[in-house]
């Protein structure tokens, strides 16, 4: 009987970004969009918000995190991609389900960009008055 590959996959979303993240048993190595993390973030910050999950719970070693995004700013792709392992490693081990609800890792952003309205400039910007 050959060896089962356990394979966690989640989707994660804030503003327009969309992280589709696969977890398989591995070293700890981070590719995303088939680029190292480091190549493909360039911020500390956003490198920072994207491991979180896998410094709380010292699974940095365990998975090779592969991560496809797309859409919005590199900001919102780190933590659509924060959610997408957080929701995976739920799935991986239960227990840290609570450990995550608390931290706020399993709460998607729910703040969107305001659509622009008809007859304004923007979505709450104004055209300039003019009296005459």
């Amino acid at each position: 009987m050959s060896d089962v590959i356990t394979k966690y996959s989640a989707v994660g979303r804030r503003k327009e970004s969309i992280a589709r993240v696969s977890l398989l048993p591995g070293k700890g190595n981070i590719v995303v969009n088939n680029r190292p993390i480091g190549g493909y973030f360039l911020r500390e910050t956003d490198r920072i918000i994207l491991i979180q999950p896998l410094l709380i719970t010292n699974t940095q070693e365990k998975f090779d995190v592969s991560i496809n995004v797309r859409g919005g700013g590199l900001t919102g792709q780190a933590g659509a991609s924060r959610l997408g392992i957080a929701r995976a490693l739920s799935i991986a081990d239960p227990a840290l389900r609570e450990l995550f609800r608390k931290q706020g890792f399993l709460t998607r952003d729910p703040r969107m960009k305001e659509r622009k309205k008809y007859g304004q400039k923007g979505a709450r910007k104004r055209f300039q008055w003019t009296k005459r």
